[in-house]
């Protein structure tokens, strides 16, 4: 009788679905990781936009005239690019004594790390709408999300 070597069809098969598995987990850490270095720098340049809008506009005591287009003639801003999420807004408060920065069209991970980080730079933080809550579900589940920043 003859002696065959090789591999089997199935064992193939086994090896493939092995290593399919391994990739699809890989691309999705990288994924995670990824999402999360988005939002780290987008919280670190709202910091940097903050603290460019104070200096810029705070000495006068009013930011009433505020807008994206003002900081990027002012050089405070690159570009009318959003940090996440789709267009956004920086605008006064109604008595000119803050300013708010908005981001809107964020997903509900992203509404959920601005909420659970709440950056110290911001005095208070409106998400859709109403005050945030660390304790209440706030976010959307779908990418409809309105964050806003009020800064004194």
């Amino acid at each position: 009788m003859r002696e065959e070597s090789g591999r089997s069809l199935i064992e193939i098969v086994g090896i493939m679905a092995i290593g399919a598995i391994m990739t699809v987990s890989a691309v999705s850490l990288y994924n995670v990781i990824r999402g999360n270095q988005m939002r780290a720098v987008a919280s670190a340049n709202l910091e940097a936009l903050a603290r460019d809008t104070r200096l810029l506009l705070g000495m006068r005591g009013d930011y009433s005239g505020v807008s994206v287009d003002y900081l990027i003639k002012a050089g405070a801003l690159k570009s009318d690019r959003a940090p996440l999420g789709g267009p956004w807004s920086v605008t006064a408060g109604a008595d000119g004594k803050t300013f708010s920065i908005n981001l809107t069209q964020l997903s509900a991970g992203e509404c959920d790390y601005f909420i659970t980080t709440a950056p110290g730079w911001a005095n208070e933080i409106r998400v859709n709408g109403m005050p945030a809550d660390t304790t209440a579900d706030s976010c959307f589940s779908s990418r409809t999300n309105e964050i806003s920043f009020i800064v004194e």
